[in-house]
Formats: C-alpha cells, structure tokens, sequence
C-alpha cells in the first residue's frame, strides 16, 4: 500500500481501539480522515476537532468523498458502506495493510505474542519517548503518557504492536521482531498450534535488516518450539538461566514491583514497576533488552519504566483507598486470568475477588478446560453470561460453562453465577468489605461494572460488617 497515493481515508469502525490509533496517525500527518461508528465517543469528538468527518451509523452516503476505504476483522461482509465501496471499486485495504505502510516511514519494533503485547510495546514506546527519540507508535490500548494509544514523531523507529489473530501480522518486515510467548489462541484462525507456530517463524524471520534482530521470551515453551527455524539473529530474554537477559530476585516491596537484570554475566541494574505481575516483569524485561539494542543507556530505561504507569485495561486501577481496591483488567484467555490473579495475589494481603465475563462463544468453548484450573488465585469467584461480540450461539455453551467447571475443581471455592451485569453490580456492592480487592476481568463490557462500583462506593461508602 502506497500512503501517498491517496488523499482521504475513509475508516469504517473507526472507533475501534486500533483504527483509532491508525486514524489520529493520518490526521496529524495532514491527510483527510473520514469515518464511521455505531456510536459516538469522545475519541471521536477529538477526531472531529481536527478536521476529520465522523459519521454515527452506517450508510453507503458516508463513504462520498473516499479515495480508499481502511476496515478491520470485525467489519460484516454486509456493512453498507463495505459494499458501496466495492460496487464504486474504490480500494479497499485492511487496517493491518496501513499499518504496514506505517512501519516503512523508518525501523519497525513489532511485538506479538498471544499475550504481552500491548504491555510491552507500551513499555517500549515509553522508553523511547522518555528517551527523546519522537518514535512513532501504535498501540491497542490507551497509555497515560500518550494520552491516547498513538502518536506520529519524527524520529528513526517506528513502534507497533502485531496482531497474529488473523495472521495479519506477516505482512510486516521490522527492524526488530519482538515475541513475548505462543499459545494455543486463534485456533478458529490457524486450526492447529503447529500452524500457530509456523506463522510466528515466519512473522521473525520477515525481519528484513541486516542488523535487525529477533527478541524472544524463552520462558515460552511455544517460543522455544520456533528457535531452530529462526534465521535471523536471536536475542533471548526471560527468567530462566539460559536467557540472554535474565530478570533476577522478583520482589514486590514498597508498592512496586522490583526485579534485577543480568546481561549473561553482567548485572545491569534493578527495575521497578508500578505495575505488579511476572507476566509484567517479563514483559519490561523484553523492553528493557529492546532498548538497550537500539542504544538507550540502562539509566534512562530504568527511569521511563518507573515512570510507566500501565496500559488502559491491563491490572488498571479503577479505584483505591485503605478500605477498597478496584481493578480491571482485559484477561480473557485462561494464561491471561492465570497471571494476573497471581499478580493481585501477590501484590498485598486482601482477598481477592475476581469478576469474569467470558469472550465468544467459540473461545470458552474450545478452552474450556483450561478456563477450568484458571482461577485458583481467586478467593471468591462471580461469573456472568458470555460476551458474544457477534458470534452466534454454541449449543451447550453458555455462561454457567465456566463456573460449573472451576466448581468440580475446586468444590469448597465460593462462585457465583449471576447471567445480567446491573444484577451482578448489586450484588458486589452489598458483598464487599473493606481490605477486598476486587477484580473484574473480561474482553467485554465487564469493566463497566468496575466503574459503576467505584462510583457507588465513593458515594455511598462501604457497608460496615
């Protein structure tokens, strides 16, 4: 996809987190951006302060005055302005291909993995700008320093997550291939976890500099699986003895999350995190070795992760005080919800209850087994229906799934099964009491229920036992 060609973009879905993203790209780089959404939002709002034509609803009139349409995954065959689009034979690209485009402006830094990704090219990303280098980045979830989850610079790198659900992320050729861990996710996509594998070899070894680099977390046993077809250079990171950079002694004290790096022999230094977690301490570690390959001091590494205060949705604090803490986190695939209950476990002496609304259809059942030794973390466990995001229903798979399944493992665990989000909001709110941290968790609209709870107790206050 040739940027230049075009004049103005029009994104359908152009409230989704990543076409966001790519949308304020083009916007600040003096394209014409239109768009549309189902609704608004204030992202939107921003986008129509500078220019771009936003549209609520979509309608074959939208698209009047595009020179190429961007669409994402979750765009229907069917959407009216998708088929207009086709009809006028205006160019269709999918956002990935944009992205692709986007990495060309100078050095890509892309980072996949079936989970990390959006912590560590945030990571990433805040080393680099804290270090004064105006890279460009690209994220899947909003971050405090950028205010948003994109921002166009000026300098050599280019910084993005890859998304390997679609297998999109093969069309990028970065200076440096970041993979944080594989896992059997995506199977309605790649059918086997040998094809899950496969793409990810590929997705490295399209690392197309000379002096360009494969970073792996090794801790993965799917990482470790690829290793011998990879034939770009390899640096290894992890908490095992064979890695590269090592993160050593793990320690949670004074409300920070602290590890040391070891460079092979060498200690480089120790790290603190705002943000608590092996799976976050792996995931600095990964962006520590980034940086360091690209020539930022340790000194100002460390800084810029101190300074890091986490990503929107990932163990994002909602609300806290002596008596409460409320959490809320994207976790929806069983090693996801594995280590950030142990994160929230480990993080202080409170009970941890844990708020889950599975994601499609498809996914709880295929991993249902998993899901099922997922939770032991939780103290007390609330679980909802299913978050379908336009899937259709599976026979025999609904939201008791899950809990009956954790209930025949753990059988003296206390879970609840409460189908409606309102019913289950007043039910936390006369359950809880003070020194809880509570948790919600889910790709969905579960987060809602965080926030409608941390408004409630900032009112009302909690009931006294």
């Amino acid at each position: 996809m040739d940027l230049n060609k075009y004049r103005s973009y029009h994104f359908i879905g152009i409230g989704g987190m990543g076409m966001r993203a790519l949308a304020r790209i083009l916007i600040n780089k003096g394209f014409n951006v239109s768009g549309s959404d189902i609704s608004d939002s204030p992202a939107l709002s921003e986008f129509k302060n500078h220019g771009a034509s936003i549209y609520i609803g979509h309608k074959k009139e939208n698209i009047e005055n595009a020179d190429v349409i961007i669409i994402s995954s979750a765009i229907h065959p069917n959407n009216p302005e998708l088929l207009e689009a086709e009809a006028r034979s205006i160019p269709i690209f999918h956002r990935s291909d944009l992205l692709a485009a986007i990495f060309k402006w100078g050095k890509g830094i892309a980072v996949a993995g079936a989970h990390g990704k959006s912590t560590t090219s945030s990571m990433i990303g805040q080393i680099f700008y804290s270090a004064r280098m105006s890279p460009t980045i690209v994220l899947g979830a909003a971050t405090d320093y950028l205010k948003g989850n994109s921002c166009l610079g000026h300098g050599d790198y280019v910084i993005a997550e890859a998304d390997e659900s679609d297998g999109s992320f093969l069309k990028f050729h970065p200076f440096l291939a970041v993979v944080t861990n594989i896992e059997d996710d995506h199977l309605d996509h790649y059918g086997t976890i040998e094809n899950i594998q496969n793409a990810f070899a590929d997705f490295v070894n399209n690392v197309s500099y000379n002096d360009g680099a494969a970073l792996l977390c090794t801790d993965s046993e799917g990482v470790k699986t690829i290793l011998s077809k990879v034939k770009r250079k390899i640096i290894t990171f992890g908490m095992n003895e064979d890695a590269e950079y090592r993160a050593v002694n793990k320690r949670y004290e004074d409300n920070y999350m602290r590890f040391d790096v070891w460079h092979k022999t060498e200690l480089l230094g120790t790290i603190s995190l705002q943000t608590p977690g092996t799976h976050n301490v792996k995931d600095a570690l990964g962006a520590v070795a980034v940086g360091l390959y690209c020539g930022i001091p340790f000194s100002n590494i460390k800084s810029a992760l101190q300074e890091f205060t986490g990503v929107k949705r990932r163990f994002q604090t909602k609300m806290r005080n002596r008596d409460i803490w409320i959490v809320d986190d994207y976790a929806h695939h069983p090693t996801e919800i594995e280590a950030t209950l142990a994160a929230a476990k480990e993080s202080g002496n409170h009970r941890v209850i844990c708020v889950f609304q599975p994601h499609r259809y498809s996914r709880t059942n295929l991993l249902k087994d998993e899901f099922a030794v997922a939770f032991n973390d939780a103290d007390v466990l609330f679980f909802t229906d299913i978050y379908a995001s336009n899937e259709e229903p599976i026979k025999g798979v609904n939201g008791k799934l899950i809990p009956d399944l954790v209930k025949k493992q753990q059988p003296d665990k206390e879970i609840y099964y409460i189908e409606k989000t309102d019913k289950l909001f007043q039910t936390l709110s006369s359950f809880i009491k003070r020194g809880d941290m509570v948790i919600t968790m889910g790709a969905g609209n579960i987060y809602q229920v965080g926030e409608k709870l941390s408004e409630y107790i900032k009112e009302k206050g909690l009931r006294d036992d």
